[in-house]
């Protein structure tokens, strides 16, 4: 396994960089520093989301400075100084994640479920891929009247769940879903494509969409318009121009369980599971990726008991959502509760359930089975850690900057596991089925 030393820039294969007289840094360090430095980014992200609808807070700005010095010395610290600053992050996170819920409410309403179309109607269209709310307000009401249907795409499909967004009769629905896919998506789609988030794939040689690819701020992509004044005006007459799409099939889906709602039928959940209706809830979820082995998540969830309820969030849920799995004491099994900024409300949820029951999150009938990929499931899961959730599941590997040191301690403190190589058995294990 190869790692990178940030000091004297240097790779070095896991035992420790060993250039004398410049570093010499523990490859354990290292790989603590490597894993606030990704929780930071991811926090970072969520941040970036708050600041745009008004929300910041001085303690999370003073943490980030604290933190990224402490990724950047090259003085030896000792495993439980960083390990501190590791679920530090984690509780800084929470409050991000927090500020951003918050923000999304306040601006876009108060969520609940919805149906949504999914695919391609007759007229001009935009799609708009990522995770800005708020660009998609600001595309939507310069849009108004002019004919043009918006559609979400992948970690965008959750704002239909939010009434300040729906009151625009032109949100139409819903095209596409993870985004390794989005090169065959993008070309399909035939209009123009915003890119409000990192999510977004440079187009490869044989597509043909890269004229109509546009993006926002820091989502940059080569050759592409960049949006960084909130005016969509480009965009727009790039819809025009192109005139009405190749309408595709139209289902329907149900989407938008934020934890707010759920909390609200949550006198029905308890009850069912005093009952024996519900015997179990797992929460199958993260960030989808192309490599092989996520094919474990969506096996994972169709061999989830019927007795038990399915909670999701992120691009991770387009491995599970395409499967009709009933329902449970009278609620839909299948439960999508929104994007990955999202993870906020699943932590609530479960503390919620926790506190009903009078007992701990690790007491709880709850499995965490969740596919990593980038900066924001690290985020999230440093959240998880803090608050001292233990069995969770990541795959569809272990993330390689974690030494083997490293994921000893996390394994022995939280035991902090990678998913098993049949998600089938593995789901009936969960519940004591052989």
């Amino acid at each position: 396994m190869q790692m990178f030393c940030d000091q004297c820039e240097q790779t070095f294969d896991g035992k420790g960089c060993t250039v004398k007289g410049v570093c010499g840094k523990d490859a354990d360090i290292e790989s603590l520093q490597k894993i606030l430095l990704y929780g930071l980014k991811g926090m970072a992200a969520y941040k970036s989301h708050a600041r745009r609808l008004g929300k910041t807070d001085p303690e999370v700005e003073a943490f980030i400075e604290e933190a990224l010095f402490a990724t950047m010395t090259n003085v030896n610290f000792d495993m439980d100084s960083l390990l501190g600053l590791v679920l530090e992050c984690g509780r800084m996170n929470l409050k991000t994640m927090q500020l951003l819920n918050d923000g999304h409410v306040e601006i876009f309403g108060q969520p609940g479920p919805v149906e949504v179309k999914e695919g391609i109607q007759e007229g001009p269209g935009i799609l708009v891929t990522g995770h800005d709310l708020l660009d998609l307000k600001n595309i939507l009401e310069q849009t108004k009247d002019t004919g043009i249907k918006v559609y979400t795409h992948g970690e965008m499909l959750p704002a239909h769940m939010y009434p300040e967004l729906r009151k625009y009769p032109h949100l139409a629905g819903n095209y596409g879903g993870a985004w390794q896919k989005q090169r065959q998506e993008f070309e399909d789609f035939g209009g123009p494509i915003v890119g409000t988030t990192n999510c977004v794939l440079i187009p490869a040689a044989r597509n043909t969409y890269g004229n109509r690819l546009f993006t926002t701020r820091v989502t940059a992509v080569p050759g592409t318009v960049c949006i960084k004044d909130d005016d969509f005006t480009p965009v727009i007459e790039c819809a025009k121009k192109i005139g009405a799409l190749k309408p595709t099939a139209i289902k329907t889906s149900t989407i938008g369980f934020h934890y707010s709602f759920l909390l609200g039928i949550a006198d029905k959940v308890i009850d069912a599971v005093k009952a024996g209706e519900i015997k179990h809830v797992f929460l199958v979820g993260g960030c989808d990726g192309p490599e092989p082995g996520r094919n474990y998540f969506t096996e994972f969830a169709q061999q989830a008991p019927q007795e038990s309820l399915i909670l999701t969030l992120g691009c991770g849920k387009y491995r599970i959502r395409d499967h009709d799995y009933g329902t449970v004491a009278g609620l839909p099994r299948f439960l999508d509760m929104g994007q990955c900024n999202d993870a906020y409300g699943a932590i609530q949820l479960a503390l919620a359930l926790a506190d009903a029951f009078q007992c701990s999150v690790n007491e709880l009938p709850l499995t965490l089975c969740i596919s990593w990929f980038e900066q924001k499931a690290v985020a999230v899961l440093l959240t998880l850690l803090h608050l001292g959730v233990k069995g969770i599941r990541l795959g569809p590997k272990l993330p390689a900057f974690v030494t083997p040191n490293v994921f000893k301690v996390l394994q022995e403190t939280f035991d902090l596991g990678p998913i098993g190589e049949d998600g089938r058995k593995d789901a009936a294990a969960c519940v004591g089925v052989s």
